[in-house]
């Protein structure tokens, strides 16, 4: 990017985000600083340094930082504790603190802390700042602790000064009916304006057209005039050192969430974030903010979502915010000292509900993680922040323990028909199938051992061992079932799914864990897996008998794995290639493309043949599939996969007679009359097989058939799609890729498909 399209880019871009965040800045800065108990001005110093000094060093260059409503309990109670001079020191020295975690790399740490901890807090401080200020709004004062807010609560509305809450109630009013204003309705300008700022405009505006006596914002004559050199705070040791730590944490945390959501949904061409960069820009940012008397600083959400949806490309448009915002604090303190305070507090109330995400709460129940998140908000409400947010790690903690050593044991009878006893073991017997799977730990060997005593005795068990994990104690519970149900009559087939534990332990092989056998895999066919059931083994046993136990192996093993997978795909599939192999049984394009549910639009039929276009031998199928493919599934590669031995070639090379007794098949072949012509008109390849040869002309052919389809010659030849022919050699079980410079096939390369030359278009 030139420095004249830059400079273009700032002031087309840039420059009016920059406002737009500025009239968001700054009732959320005012606000902030009322709530914290802190000087009014420490809101505005926080926010010019967070614009200007956090948006020149961080690492995120669209996000904003400034006062953040989630640091608000932390700072009123260390304004309580210690002062205010003093509350600046902490934060100068959590600045120094957060520059040296990003010095030490250690940012993308932080972000291991629960989201379901980090959105708890920011609910119980959005219930705290509500409980606060709504006294403020009724025209009282906020208590010390929530629960003080709520017993005095009712006191308050009883006697609340009529103005202060009618000025409280019209700001609620204003924010909440502007951001439901029509599009359609409204001028577009209108949505450009952030709903806080025609908000307070509104109530000053109307607090002093009717005169209203109600407490109003007191700013110092300059926004440095009653500046004082932050002091030291005095009280232990611990207890100041745990109010540093909870400052830098905190808003680190806080700062490196917003980045990484921010990174999101950041546009084409802005620079990824830097978070340990961005975790030095924030330590800075509050060291310079502590020493000039303002507030904590953190990354911002708010502001910084209004950054980017007002076109911001460039860290400018943060740094001229925080400009924006010195000049009106240097040059208009009489029109913001006609601000209310009820004003200021309503802004926040709206603010704090906002906080607590019922949405949120939605995603974690069904992640299973709102344990968590009650127990932090709870826990910050009733008990503080530092102490509610260790409540959530711990719950976390312990949930993630749980997980860990999650155990799931079945047991069901195998058979629905008795099978004979063994020879030489009276009493009943019978095919049992106990499945284990999680993690097999000590915790978990009482549920196994409880399991498996409810298998009677000489029985025949198999037993699928489908664990990640398995400890010394489990396996001695386990082998000592099997010893005694052996040396009972019973006979025990071990299956382990994944890696063998119990095959080591039993061998005492201490080597690393080593994968099961691959005849006990899912992809093998069925006559060489193993026996499973006894079903499988009789020898009149039916077709379907075998399709049906497949299905059910299907469910036990496979189908609780993909249904995530599935449910997502649903209602919408968004394959990305389209695949056209033949029908003989031997080719699985997902095995042989490592490709899972979703992946492959696949068409399969005899001698993966594509009809040419206007083809005498009219059918539609293979048409269909492509134009269905190209047009609503926006497929941008198509491949044509042959295969050797190829039954339908081997056909054509016999001259039709084996088949005339099947008509239709006759006609579908005749599609493979141009392969056919193109192996007779070329030379014979020493060493190479004629059917080996027309199974390979014959994808080089079919490629060339999609080419006669106009339209798709049209999106061929203008980049839009990618034609690839692939062959399968089934003997050697190696895919090639058709190179189609020299017209052969040639061993897939290592590299990655974007640099090698073998599956570019074939145009």
């Amino acid at each position: 990017m030139t420095f004249s399209t830059l400079n273009v880019s700032i002031l087309r871009r840039d420059l009016p985000a920059s406002f737009v965040v500025f009239l968001v800045a700054i009732p959320l800065s005012l606000g902030i600083a009322v709530a914290s108990g802190a000087p009014i001005a420490a809101g505005l110093i926080a926010a010019i340094v967070g614009g200007i000094v956090a948006g020149l060093l961080g690492g995120s260059p669209l996000q904003v930082s400034g006062p953040a409503a989630g640091l608000t309990v932390i700072v009123a109670s260390l304004v309580q504790t210690y002062g205010w001079r003093a509350t600046c020191t902490i934060t100068a020295l959590a600045g120094l603190l957060q520059l040296a975690l990003g010095a030490a790399k250690v940012a993308r740490t932080a972000l291991a802390v629960s989201p379901a901890v980090v959105h708890g807090m920011l609910a119980g401080v959005g219930v705290v700042l509500v409980l606060a200020q709504a006294h403020v709004v009724l025209g009282g004062r906020p208590q010390h602790s929530p629960l003080s807010n709520v017993r005095e609560l009712p006191g308050q509305l009883i006697s609340s000064h009529s103005h202060t809450v009618m000025l409280g109630l019209l700001t609620i009013a204003v924010l909440l009916a502007w951001e439901r204003l029509p599009k359609g309705l409204s001028p577009t300008a209108l949505h450009w304006i952030p709903a806080p700022l025609p908000a307070i405009a509104i109530a000053t505006l109307t607090s002093w057209a009717l005169g209203w006596e109600t407490p109003r914002v007191d700013l110092p004559d300059t926004l440095l005039g009653d500046w004082h050199a932050p002091a030291l705070p005095h009280g232990r040791l611990p207890e100041i050192v745990g109010a540093v730590v909870s400052v830098a944490v905190v808003a680190a945390v806080e700062s490196l969430l917003c980045s990484v959501a921010i990174d999101r949904a950041r546009p084409q061409g802005v620079p990824r974030a830097d978070l340990d960069r961005e975790l030095l820009g924030q330590g800075a940012a509050n060291a310079a903010s502590g020493l000039l008397g303002g507030l904590p600083i953190a990354g911002v959400i708010v502001r910084s979502t209004a950054n980017v949806a007002a076109g911001a490309r460039s860290r400018a448009s943060t740094v001229m915010h925080g400009f924006w915002v010195l000049v009106l604090a240097l040059s208009c303190g009489p029109v913001i000292e006609q601000v209310p305070l009820a004003a200021l507090a309503a802004l926040l109330v709206v603010l704090g509900v906002k906080m607590i995400d019922t949405a949120r709460v939605r995603d974690l129940r069904h992640h299973r993680e709102a344990p968590a998140y009650f127990a932090t908000l709870i826990g910050v409400v009733l008990l503080g922040l530092g102490e509610g947010v260790l409540l959530g790690i711990g719950i976390s903690a312990v949930m993630a323990l749980r997980r860990l050593t999650r155990l799931s044991v079945r047991v069901e009878q195998a058979l629905p028909v008795p099978i004979q006893a063994m020879p030489g073991s009276p009493g009943p017997a019978g095919q049992w199938h106990v499945i284990v799977e999680g993690t097999l730990t000590f915790l978990g060997v009482p549920k196994v051992t409880k399991v498996l005593q409810q298998v009677p005795a000489r029985t025949s068990v198999d037993l699928d061992l489908n664990v990640d994990f398995m400890d010394h104690a489990a396996f001695e519970a386990i082998h000592e079932w099997r010893v005694a149900h052996e040396r009972q009559g019973g006979r025990v087939d071990i299956d382990e799914v994944h890696e063998g534990w119990y095959e080591r332990a039993v061998t005492g092989d201490m080597s690393p864990p080593r994968k099961s056998s691959p005849s006990a895999r899912w992809w093998a066919p069925w006559a060489n897996r193993r026996r499973r059931h006894e079903e499988l083994d009789a020898p009149d046993v039916s077709p379907s008998a075998l399709l049906l136990a497949g299905v059910r192996e299907y469910h036990g093993r496979t189908a609780r794995l993909v249904k995530p997978i599935m449910a997502e795909l649903a209602f919408e599939q968004k394959p990305e290639h389209l695949f056209i192999t033949c029908v003989d049984s031997r080719v699985v394009p997902n095995i042989i493309t490592a490709s899972g549910p979703g992946d492959l639009f696949i068409n399969r039929n005899v001698g993966n043949l594509v009809p040419r276009f206007g083809s005498r031998t009219h059918d539609d199928s293979v048409a269909a599939t492509v134009e269905y493919a190209t047009n609503v599934l926006d497929i941008r590669t198509i491949t044509i996969c042959g295969h050797s031995n190829c039954g339908a070639m081997a056909a054509l090379l016999a001259g039709g007679t084996e088949i005339d007794h099947l008509p239709a098949l006759s006609r579908w072949l005749k599609h493979g009359n141009h392969s056919l012509a193109r192996f007779l008109a070329t030379e014979p390849e020493e060493g190479v097989p004629p059917l080996t040869r027309l199974c390979q002309i014959n994808v080089i052919q079919q490629l060339d058939n999609l080419l006669t389809y106009p339209w798709l010659r049209n999106r061929v030849e203008a980049g839009k799609l990618e034609l690839v022919g692939l062959y399968l050699d089934l003997e050697s079980a190696e895919v090639n890729i058709l190179d189609r410079s020299t017209q052969s096939f040639v061993p897939v390369p290592d590299e990655a498909p974007g640099d090698t030359d073998n599956t570019r278009a074939l145009t």
